[in-house]
């Protein structure tokens, strides 16, 4: 195992975040094949090949070179050869366990023998989705959660299972870090793991600090972006980068899983994103959520009227005044206090929990 090295990935799965991976694989000069299902109409790579094109038109750009798009391999389901050719295979599918069960079934025996399976999730249990897999290869598998947009954002985490092999990990770790140039946290297999178990329960929480003043998203984002030495894109903007149906899905997974948590009123899917999951609105890969992007406007959405109105609100300077010289707050005290009851169970210390967060989200001075 000392001597193993990855040098060339599959990717499972093209859509936004598996095709966005594969670019960067092929920044850091990694030959790699993407992978989805065989298209009905035209060649049986042709989802692949369209999320391949794809990639040239996206913004942030995940490719240093959008020439370079034509370096990803595409390949579908059907065909498995060259499967055998990877010593890493990152399933990136949705977030549905199902699915990624018959996956799994599909490919374990294309494997080589020596291959890492690692699935990209947001949040579902490493354990469960491990299930059924042959004994041979839960000795390979763990979950690699990229954060998006996958080039720009710093943070992944590496969640093992209890027998994952620890060389295996080591190799991979020094892969994400040497090759990719990413910043890595190991997590314990909890609901959304680290990063978006605090990063989302913030979320909420401002949220619901914002329906009880009726503050508007803008001037939200304006209070809890930059002043609190957080990122430039705050609470309402980040969530549209993320994309809402993903932050839907991150909620969900703490509705299902955290029933006991004392903190679970606070989990339950906020009436403004509802309504614009049910608008087909999630974000910025649809063109609008929180925001919308109007010609060269920027638009906010009214959370009353349900309509676009011109953005921009910012904070009185007092409340500025005040925000840069104290750390205080609502937004601060939830956020600590959940950290402080849930940090044994999510994290191995607070010096991983603190790292997920400056690097998952862009929090300057992390949490604790």
């Amino acid at each position: 195992m000392s001597q193993f090295r990855i040098r060339k990935v599959a990717v499972l799965g093209a859509g936004v975040m598996g095709a966005q991976i594969a670019a960067h694989l092929i920044n850091a000069r990694v030959p790699v094949v993407l992978f989805d299902l065989s298209a009905k109409e035209g060649g049986k790579n042709a989802i692949a090949e369209k999320a391949i094109d794809a990639l040239a038109k996206l913004s942030p750009a995940p490719l240093g070179n959008r020439d370079e798009a034509a370096l990803i391999e595409p390949d579908n389901y059907d065909d498995l050869a060259t499967l055998k050719e990877c010593d890493l295979v990152i399933e990136a599918i949705a977030e549905r366990m199902d699915w990624k069960h018959g996956l799994y079934a599909k490919i374990g025996p294309a494997l080589a023998p020596h291959a890492i399976l690692a699935t990209n999730t947001s949040g579902l249990s490493i354990s469960k989705l491990a299930d059924g897999l042959d004994p041979s290869l839960l000795l390979r598998f763990c979950g690699v959660h990229f954060f998006n947009p996958p080039r720009y954002m710093h943070l992944v985490e590496l969640i093992p299972l209890a027998g994952t092999q620890p060389e295996l990990l080591d190799t991979l770790e020094t892969f994400l870090t040497s090759t990719l140039g990413k910043c890595v946290v190991r997590a314990k297999d909890t609901p959304n793991f680290i990063a978006n178990r605090v990063g989302t329960f913030s979320m909420l929480a401002v949220l619901a600090e914002a329906q009880k003043y009726g503050l508007s998203f803008d001037l939200v984002d304006d209070l809890t972006g930059s002043r609190l030495g957080r990122a430039k894109s705050a609470t309402f903007l980040t969530a549209d980068v993320v994309g809402l149906d993903t932050l839907a899905h991150v909620i969900k997974t703490m509705q299902d899983n955290l029933q006991a948590d004392p903190f679970f009123g606070v989990y339950p899917r906020p009436s403004a994103l509802a309504g614009l999951l049910a608008a087909g609105a999630l974000g910025q890969k649809t063109g609008a959520g929180f925001y919308k992007k109007q010609g060269k406007d920027i638009l906010v959405l009214d959370a009353k009227t349900r309509q676009y109105g011109p953005s921009g609100a910012k904070a009185d300077e007092i409340v500025g005044s005040i925000r840069r010289r104290s750390s205080c707050g609502p937004s601060f005290r939830d956020v600590c206090h959940y950290i402080a009851v849930h940090l044994g169970e999510i994290a191995e210390s607070a010096r991983e929990l603190d790292f997920a967060l400056r690097w998952g989200f862009g929090w300057e001075q992390g949490a604790v």
